[in-house]
């Protein structure tokens, strides 16, 4: 059961993010990222996603946890530590909104804010956790399918982990660029299919055996 939460959450955090961006007026994927849902009158629905989505990836963490630990040693722990901190980080970001920017929820002036608060300071920190959490499972568990010889896991964990990485670092570089911003949200939904995926594949191999 567990396992089977870890399996649902990324798709269902993807789904209610794409309802969103279509039902969300001023909302631009190339301009705003996704933690901007969490503000305005329908705000509630990304933080509500935050919430049960990084809840089912804590509650995937553990049956990960227990089912790699005492085979896999600790690559297999670290890796469902990783993702579970990748949760847990998800859910305190829905504590704290990211503040509003470039014209959106609407009313909101065009640009980057003049001031950050603490709130959204405190968003973007836990959000930074998540994402260098995430990222260091997919390196982690990448070099542990490279060990059992599983190349295809291998490769699929080293590619999602340096796209997310890529990503994130260019969305810096490239500040404003809407190419650094679709690319990040292209990147988050690739490790999201990539847990989930996971949990997939660990809670196959375990009816199997």
């Amino acid at each position: 059961m567990l396992l089977i939460c870890g399996a649902v959450a990324g798709p269902l955090y993807i789904v209610l993010v794409i309802l969103q961006m279509l039902i969300r007026d001023g909302f631009d994927i190339s301009r705003h990222p996704a933690s901007l849902l969490s503000n305005g009158d329908l705000g509630w629905i990304q933080i509500a996603n935050f919430v049960v989505s990084g809840l089912l990836f804590v509650a995937g963490a553990i049956g990960l946890h227990r089912l790699l630990a005492p085979v896999a040693g600790r690559r297999g722990a670290w890796g469902a530590w990783l993702i579970g901190a990748f949760g847990a980080g998800m859910v305190a970001a829905s504590v704290f909104s990211a503040d509003p920017v470039d014209g959106f929820p609407p009313g909101t002036p065009l640009g980057p804010p003049t001031t950050v608060s603490t709130e959204g300071l405190l968003h973007f920190l836990f959000g930074m956790i998540g994402f260098l959490a995430l990222i260091a499972a997919c390196f982690v568990l990448a070099r542990w399918f490279a060990a059992l010889g599983r190349r295809g896991w291998a490769t699929f964990s080293t590619v999602t982990g340096a796209l997310f990485l890529l990503s994130w670092v260019s969305l810096f570089v490239l500040q404003g660029v809407p190419i650094a911003n679709i690319g990040l949200a292209l990147a988050i939904g690739l490790a999201l299919v990539w847990t989930s995926s996971l949990f997939a594949q660990q809670l196959g191999h375990r009816e199997a055996s």
